[in-house]
C-alpha cells in the first residue's frame, strides 16, 4: 500500500449538468438522486461539503448510509524521477470546504475540480443495473510528468454490511474464494482493542511482503496475506448473506480493507504525461447473489474498465 510522504490539500470546484438542459446545481442543493429499474439508488450525501455518495438498497430511505462512498478519499501523485508522493486532494468530512457543483448526465452524477499543479479532475459515478461505476479523468495542463497518479474510491460499509472481524469479506485466489483474513483466525477472539486499528492486505502484482504482520510507526497493524489474489476484487456479504457489495478494477497492486470501516480498496494507478489525459475506473457491485455471481460479473466487466 503506497505511503505518500508529502501533503498538499486542494478543494474541489465542481460542475454538474443534465443531459438536455445542462442545469447546474451549486452545492448539491437540488435533489441529486438516481434510481435504476431494480430500485437501487445513487444519492449525494448533503451533510458533507466534499463529495460523498450513498448507494441505497431498494426500499431504503435516501439517508441510509449502509454503503457510503467517499468520492474520492484522496488524490495522490508522484513526479517522474522522484521517490516522494504528494497528496493533491484529501477529503475532509462535514461542512468544511467548498461544495462541488454537481451535474446529472443521464444515469451519472459528476463534478469537476482543479487540483494543484494545473491538474484537472473529472469525477463521474454511473448507476448501472448491478452497481455503480466510478470514473476519474485527469487532465495535465502542465509540463510536469507524473510517474503515478490515482484517486482512492473509498466505500465504507456500515449497518448490515459492517464486518469488523472480516468474517464475511472475501478475495479470490487461483484455488477459489477465501476470506481475506483467513490466515489470522485469532482475530475472531482478540479484544477489539488488540485487533484494531488494523489493515488487511493481499497482493496482486506487487511483491508479497515477507512479514505477515507489520507494526509501523502510525500505531496500525498491517496484516499481509501470504498468497496472492488472482483478480483485483474484494467482496463483503450482508449479515444475512443475501446482498453482496464487491469492488473491482482492471488492474491494481493489491487489495485491502480497514476492518473498522469495512472499506474495500482496489485502487488502480496510472501515469500522466504533460498535456495528456488519463482515466481510471472502479466498479462497485451491489446485488443479491453469490460469490460465483460476483466472480462472473467481475470477469465479464473487468476488461471494459479503463
Amino acid at each position: 500500500m503506497p505511503q505518500p510522504s508529502g501533503f498538499v490539500a486542494a478543494l474541489c470546484f465542481a460542475g454538474f449538468s443534465f443531459v438536455s438542459a445542462k442545469t447546474e446545481w451549486p452545492g448539491a442543493e437540488a435533489p441529486l438522486t438516481i434510481k435504476n429499474d431494480a430500485g437501487l439508488q445513487l444519492v449525494v450525501a448533503r451533510e458533507n461539503a466534499q463529495p460523498v455518495l450513498r448507494i441505497v438498497l431498494p426500499g431504503q430511505s435516501e439517508s441510509n448510509n449502509a454503503i457510503e462512498v467517499i468520492f474520492p478519499e484522496h488524490v495522490t501523485a508522484r513526479r517522474r524521477g522522484s521517490s516522494d508522493s504528494v497528496q493533491m486532494y484529501m477529503f475532509r468530512p462535514g461542512p468544511q470546504g467548498k461544495r462541488p457543483t454537481w451535474r446529472r448526465v443521464g444515469p451519472s452524477l459528476e463534478y469537476e475540480c482543479e487540483l494543484p499543479a494545473a491538474v484537472r479532475m473529472l469525477a463521474r459515478a454511473t448507476l448501472e443495473d448491478d452497481g455503480v461505476r466510478f470514473h476519474y479523468q485527469f487532465s495535465n495542463r502542465s509540463d510536469v510528468a507524473y510517474e503515478m497518479i490515482y484517486a482512492v474510491t473509498d466505500p465504507r460499509l456500515t449497518s448490515v454490511f459492517h464486518d469488523v472481524r472480516l468474517e464475511r469479506t472475501y478475495v479470490h485466489h487461483t484455488e477459489g474464494f477465501d476470506l481475506l483474513a483467513s490466515e489470522t483466525p485469532d482475530r475472531l477472539t482478540l479484544p477489539l482493542s488488540q485487533w484494531l486499528p488494523s489493515r488487511y492486505l493481499a497482493s496482486l502484482i506487487w511483491p508479497v511482503p515477507a512479514e505477515r504482520v507489520e507494526r509501523r510507526g502510525d500505531g496500525i497493524s498491517y496484516y499481509n496475506k501470504s498468497r496472492r489474489v488472482d483478480i483485483p476484487l474484494i467482496a463483503t456479504f450482508s449479515m444475512d448473506r443475501t446482498w453482496v457489495v464487491a469492488s473491482f478494477t482492471r488492474e491494481t497492486g493489491n487489495v485491502w480493507s480497514n476492518p473498522q470501516l469495512t472499506c474495500q480498496h482496489v485502487d488502480p494507478q496510472i501515469s500522466l504525461a504533460p498535456g495528456q489525459d488519463a482515466t481510471l475506473e472502479v466498479k462497485i457491485l451491489v446485488f443479491r447473489g453469490s460469490l460465483n455471481n460476483v466472480l462472473e460479473k467481475a470477469i465479464q466487466q473487468r476488461n471494459f474498465l479503463k
